[in-house]
């Protein structure tokens, strides 16, 4: 086997000074080869190793030809298939469907060496190199999201699920740790993989199905020919994802079928320390050194992954479709543990970046049903409000990072995964909310309202705006007790599902009225597997089966966004049409509520009519608008000096 604190082999020269005449295990990933935990070919190759079998890794192939494919030989057991951490196409493009310039899983960042979808091209070339014969197994964000028949984006249709089009034997979805021993140690005892056909966590492809208490949901064909169809497929798939409760799900692709199996049960606390023991090198394969490493790296180096799983449930987030929505966290020992090692590592710094993971301020189940039978079926966690039989504390949490703060050689501990806002502020103790402003934040704390418009954010699944109005004002009220000046970062998204100009337009004016102006935004991005995605595509909220309004031309979009950004001068045309084509002229002109100036030429424009003016600011003081904020916000709309900044401009907020 491997020696500890070394990387698995790459090539044929490593398998040698192993002594390996032959892989189990072929790894073809499309990501650089980080053996860091953060990276699932990482986790799931070691995982292997500790399991007792061979595994050698391929990294970024050369998918024009099969010479990378069989650089290492055939592996006797299978072949492992990932388009890595994020799904092939979202690296790839923009959600205006632009080509991106960089990767920041690959050498130096250098585009281009990922196919598009690259779970699928990877197994056609592995089919070339190896034959019908030898099981393709594939898993990652690709292939978990896309696993049933699904609306793509970037083709604007339905495709079959990857499993067809990818010709091979399984998909793993989820979390696999569970999945890839249990494939393996059945393949090891000679099974054919089509045999198979029995594992939680995994879909394979069956010619006739007969199966007691599965739930067949609308067919490819249905789901291709009929939205309302389509609608029904992802409501019923969301409803089974329950590891304790969840049926299997069988959907007919022409005359064969998608079978997936119940999700597999969540590691628990020690099943999760463990597999971050494992001997992982921490950073990238040294053969990227000469390119200038993964960018990604940096992200994820001196940070501690504490949990998984989400029972947030954002509509536009695929995490309760992929992790699951039961979270598990690891222990304090272990995290502890692997702090004092990072401290060992020769350029950290004293700083710990992160301690989180999907959610950071979630530490486990929200409620002691779901440790039992898992999320409830049809009602959210958090959503409209959270459910009165929630636990919400911090407490664990809180313990966690004393500890922390306390091991010798850390200066800092900062929190720069998601802070769910909406679970904070309804924690009865203070206690972490002060210890999170007084030492866990770096200046500038970054949540996510991602709108102010309560009809957005209903269908986003995101509490109403109020909420995060109460916890700005807590925020900023601890943070003026402790005697520290720093800021919210808000994350905001334009053009979700719902989102008319007219609400738009709303989230601009709380810009302007808070003096909040942000440098990034996030147009919305229908990616595989949300129930936000499937609104964009049909239409329909497919929980109630109502219409749902989406704006889906690039320039209403484009609006949308300018809105958002409506100081910036590039936008003024965009943001001039977006306010005429929602009504809102009112918030043109100069008083210190308007958006923007006229343009020149209009009447108001005209420096000599002094009068003219004062008569429209009375006009547009009669109408309606937002106007001043009477409801106590004056904690949030304040003027920021920048450092350096004698004007007293406001300050600039960046995503």
């Amino acid at each position: 086997m491997t020696m500890k604190n070394d990387f698995l082999p790459v090539c044929r020269d490593d398998m040698n000074r192993l002594g390996w005449k032959q892989l189990d295990f072929l790894y073809i990933v499309g990501d650089a080869y980080v053996d860091h935990p953060s990276f699932g070919h990482a986790i799931i190759s070691r995982v292997l190793e500790n399991h007792g079998y061979k595994v050698g890794i391929i990294a970024l192939p050369d998918w024009h030809k099969i010479d990378d494919f069989i650089c290492m030989g055939r592996p006797k057991l299978g072949v492992l298939v990932s388009a890595g951490n994020i799904d092939s196409m979202v690296n790839h493009y923009t959600a205006a469907k632009k080509r991106r310039h960089d990767d920041m899983y690959a050498p130096g960042g250098k585009w281009g060496m990922r196919p598009d979808r690259a779970t699928i091209v990877y197994c056609n070339r592995i089919r070339e190199a190896f034959g019908s014969d030898m099981p393709v197994l594939i898993g990652g964000v690709e292939a978990s999201l896309r696993r049933f028949a699904h609306y793509d984006y970037w083709d604007d249709r339905v495709r079959r699920s990857v499993l067809f089009d990818s010709r091979a034997n399984i998909l793993m979805y989820g979390m696999g740790e569970k999945q890839i021993v249990a494939i393996a140690d059945r393949l090891r005892d000679g099974a054919g993989v089509n045999e198979i056909t029995d594992i939680a966590g995994t879909c394979y492809i069956a010619s006739e199905y007969n199966g007691n208490n599965a739930l067949f949901i609308p067919s490819y064909e249905e789901c291709v020919e009929s939205k309302g169809k389509y609608a029904v497929s992802c409501r019923l798939q969301y409803y089974e994802q329950n590891p304790y409760t969840g049926k299997t799900i069988v959907q007919k692709h022409g005359n064969r079928y998608l079978v997936q199996n119940p999700p597999m049960l969540p590691l628990d606390t020690d099943e999760l320390d463990a597999v971050y023991s494992l001997p992982y090198m921490k950073n990238y394969h040294p053969v990227y050194e000469k390119d200038g490493g993964i960018p990604a790296v940096s992200e994820v180096k001196f940070s501690l992954a504490a949990n998984r799983g989400c029972f947030g449930s954002c509509n536009f987030c695929a995490l309760a479709f992929h992790q699951g929505r039961i979270v598990t966290s690891r222990s304090d020992e272990s995290l502890i543990s692997e702090a004092k090692e990072m401290v060992k590592m020769a350029d950290f710094k004293g700083y710990i970046h992160d301690v989180g993971g999907p959610t950071a301020n979630f530490r486990g189940p929200a409620c002691e049903k779901q440790r039992i039978s898992g999320a409830c079926k049809e009602r959210q966690c958090l959503y409209p409000g959270p459910c009165k039989n929630m636990n919400i504390s911090h407490e664990k949490y809180l313990n966690l990072l004393r500890k922390l703060r306390n091991v010798k050689g850390v200066k800092k501990v900062f929190i720069r995964s998601g802070i769910r806002f909406d679970y904070l502020i309804n924690d009865p103790d203070d206690a972490f909310f002060y210890e999170l402003c007084k030492y866990h934040v770096s200046g500038q704390l970054k949540v996510a309202p991602e709108h102010v418009s309560d009809n957005v954010l209903k269908y986003m699944g995101k509490p109403e705006s109020n909420v995060f109005d109460r916890f700005s004002d807590r925020f900023y009220k601890i943070n003026k007790k402790i005697g520290k000046k720093q800021y919210l970062i808000p994350y905001l998204m334009s053009s979700h599902p719902g989102s008319t100009l007219r609400d738009a337009v709303k989230l601009a004016v709380y810009l302007h009225e808070h003096n909040i102006n942000p440098q990034q935004v996030q147009d919305f991005y229908p990616t595989p597997g949300t129930i936000s995605t499937c609104m964009f595509y049909t239409g329909i909220d497919p929980f109630t089966m109502k219409k749902v309004y989406v704006p889906k031309t690039q320039h209403e979009k484009a609006m949308q966004r300018a809105l958002l950004q409506y100081r910036n001068p590039d936008n003024y045309k965009l943001v001039y049409e977006a306010l005429s084509k929602a009504g809102r002229t009112d918030l043109i002109g100069y008083q210190d509520r308007c958006l923007i100036r006229p343009p020149k030429g209009d009447i108001l424009s005209n420096n000599s009519s002094n009068k003219r003016r004062k008569e429209y600011g009375k006009a547009v003081n009669g109408k309606r608008g937002f106007g001043k904020d009477k409801g106590g916000t004056e904690n949030r709309g304040r003027r920021i000096k920048e450092k350096g900044n004698k004007s007293g401009t406001r300050r600039n907020y960046s995503r």
